[in-house]
């Protein structure tokens, strides 16, 4: 194998597989649980509040280049891209789109 190709393939035995194998042992424990059972309630209600953990410090600590954007902007973008994701009726590609757009117009305005 080309030593050009190693560090993908360790971005796959690394990165990938272990995520994969956890996704798929998910999928086997819940199948046939009610979507409506408490414990898939609780599930879902703890995934959304990780995930809103996470994109509020990377929104209000910002690493990277993201950092050189005011958190002004990165707040209109995320209370943009909820109002759309409301307005369209919960679409989903909506509200990242529109929120993403409002954080590169800001970013190119406001640097």
């Amino acid at each position: 194998m080309s030593a050009q190709l190693w560090p993908y393939l360790l971005l796959i035995l690394v990165g990938f597989l272990p995520n994969e194998i956890w996704r798929m042992l998910g999928i086997v424990a819940a199948h046939g649980l009610d979507e409506d059972s408490e414990i898939v309630l609780w599930v879902r209600a703890v995934a959304t509040a990780v995930l809103a953990g996470v994109i509020a410090k990377i929104v209000l600590w910002a690493p990277g280049a993201l950092a050189d954007v005011p958190v002004t902007v990165r707040l209109a973008a995320i209370g943009l891209g909820f109002a759309t994701f409301v307005v369209a009726r919960r679409s989903v590609f909506a509200g990242v789109a529109a929120g993403e757009a409002a954080l590169i117009v800001g970013a190119y305005v406001f640097r």
